[in-house]
Order: C-alpha cells, then sequence, then structure tokens
C-alpha cells in the first residue's frame, strides 16, 4: 500500500521498501514472494529513473529541441507508473488471497513461467 502512496507522496516508497527489507528474514515463505517482489519494484524504479534522467540530460546537451526530451520524459513517466501501479495491482490481489508471487524475480508482473511442457 505504501507503493500505490508513492503516486501521491514519494517518501512512502522509500518507508516500503526498508519496512519489505527488515520483515524478509522472518517472513513465511509465500509472504517473502511478496517482499521480494516489492524490493525489486523499488530497486528497479530506481535504477530506470536514474537511467532516464541521465538520458534526458545528454539529450539536452547534445542540442536536441526542448520539446523532444520533455516529450519522452512524459511518455516514460506515464509507462512506469502503469509498471508500477500494475505490479502493486497484482500483488494486493495475490496477498488478499494468500498466493504467492510466481515469479518475483519478474521484470514485469510476476506471472508464472509458461515452458513449451506446459503446453
Amino acid at each position: 500500500m505504501l507503493f500505490l502512496g508513492s503516486v501521491l507522496a514519494v517518501v512512502t516508497a522509500p518507508i516500503a521498501v526498508l519496512i519489505a527489507h527488515f520483515k524478509r528474514p522472518g517472513a513465511e515463505p509465500w509472504v517473502q514472494s511478496h517482499l521480494q517482489f516489492q524490493i525489486r519494484t523499488f530497486w528497479f524504479g530506481v535504477l530506470g529513473g536514474a537511467a532516464f534522467i541521465a538520458t534526458w540530460h545528454l539529450l539536452g546537451l547534445v542540442g536536441i529541441p526542448p520539446m523532444a526530451p520533455w516529450a519522452m520524459g512524459y511518455l516514460y513517466f506515464t509507462a512506469c507508473m502503469i509498471w508500477m501501479v500494475g505490479r502493486c495491482a497484482v500483488g494486493i490481489a495475490r496477498l488478499t488471497s494468500n498466493r504467492p508471487i510466481d515469479n518475483p524475480r519478474s521484470l514485469a508482473f510476476g506471472g508464472s513461467r509458461v515452458t513449451l511442457t506446459d503446453a
């Protein structure tokens, strides 16, 4: 819930990841999958944000018209919000039904791995 709160108040996301790091060692295995999923959501968000800010500044230094980096920033920010809210929705839905995240190391939405033998 703190991750969703970070949509309005960014300070809640670092609080959420700290809580997840501290709670993870003593949690049940199915809860650990949720905590790992939250931790990865936070750190990949930070990494993606840092990479984008660096790219945004480089585009400004190269001399691209100012509207291009701003448009790219808007699209990137919108995609990141959809990704984060989607991951939070999947986590909340599975948590309320007492189910683990199938693949907490996923970069997408934690779905199960599908192999050719499953078909």
